[in-house]
């Protein structure tokens, strides 16, 4: 028997918790272990299944409908049952590990509450637009197996000035009632330096609101709020957060995994992918998304499903150029 008592514990645990990739990565551990130990038959066959088990389709349950809010919550949350998962997201290993331990904590919710802690459950995302800060929140509600109630913060002050702390207070008492993650999008809308030239008093009188909520949030929810402009929020925002988790754009090799995988369903055996780490650079995990989709697209269109080196590189400038114009 070539498994430790460490590695099948790790195993067990890995499958009671969902994490795939740690229940690969074990497995992948003990094919290691057996090759050094001389049994070559058991490593190679270990590999394979964890190969075969990665390609095959993820066997999904149908989710439970979303309930959707009704009355004034109606016209402030909208409501998804998202199915991305964390094995399909490309993230910086920092904010992987963040995310694994944020959920870790919410699946062993009542063994920290029987002691007396709370686990993290207000979350606050930054970085650039389109690194995918937004994705991890709907990752968050699928790993758990919650809705997802999206609160854009631009369109609830513009609709309801004047309203805005009254209509925070009604999200927060839903978030106390019906468990789920709640998303506060374009967070600096209300989170800007409260001492900004020009600021209005509406606008303070939103933010401390927001802060007495945030105060009093109870770890029934996920609160998780998501802004590209990290600069200009209030200070006191950061220390009211259980967890600061910082986005980037995508690394050279992850910009080359984004294309990978968005490009699975292609023939790629052709792209020289080392040719392409210099053109990737400065662009965000939805940007090379779309330059992956407009050159397959351009492929099919034309009759086949394979790609050239050239192609994806016109696709990238193309995008490049887009955002920079």
């Amino acid at each position: 028997m070539t498994a430790s008592a460490d590695h099948v514990k790790a195993l067990v645990r890995a499958h009671a918790e969902g994490d795939e990739d740690a229940f690969y990565s074990v497995a992948l551990q003990l094919a290691a272990k057996s090759a050094r130990q001389g049994h070559n038959r058991l490593a190679a066959e270990l590999r394979d299944l964890v190969d075969e088990a990665r390609a095959q389709p993820i066997r999904r349950y149908e989710p439970t409908p979303v309930v959707q809010p009704r009355g004034e919550l109606a016209d402030l949350v909208a409501a998804s049952f998202p199915d991305i998962r964390l094995a399909d997201m490309t993230l910086a290993r920092h904010v992987r590990e963040q995310l694994r331990r944020v959920l870790h904590e919410q699946r062993q919710r009542e063994r920290l509450e029987n002691h007396g802690f709370a686990p993290i459950y207000r979350l606050l995302l930054v970085g650039p637009p389109g690194t995918g800060k937004s994705m991890s929140a709907a990752m968050l509600a699928q790993e758990l197996s919650l809705p997802l109630f999206t609160v854009r913060l631009d369109g609830l002050i513009s609709r309801f000035m004047g309203q805005t702390a009254a209509k925070l207070r009604l999200v927060f008492d839903a978030a106390a009632k019906s468990r789920a993650v709640y998303l506060f999008d374009e967070f600096d809308a209300i989170g800007a330096e409260r001492r900004v030239e020009g600021d209005v008093g509406e606008a303070r009188r939103i933010l401390n609101s927001f802060l007495l909520f945030l105060d009093e949030a109870r770890p029934e929810s996920l609160v998780v709020a998501a802004t590209n402009h990290a600069g200009i929020l209030d200070n006191a925002l950061f220390r009211r957060f259980d967890a600061v988790i910082t986005y980037d754009v995508p690394s050279a090799e992850q910009a080359i995994e984004v294309l990978r995988r968005r490009l699975g369903s292609m023939n790629i055996n052709e792209v020289d992918w080392d040719g392409l780490a210099n053109q990737v650079g400065g662009l965000s995990h939805a940007e090379l998304v779309r330059a992956a989709e407009a050159a397959a697209k351009d492929a099919i269109l034309a009759g086949g499903n394979q790609l050239s080196s050239a192609a994806l590189r016109a696709a990238l400038d193309a995008r490049r150029a887009t955002r920079n114009g």
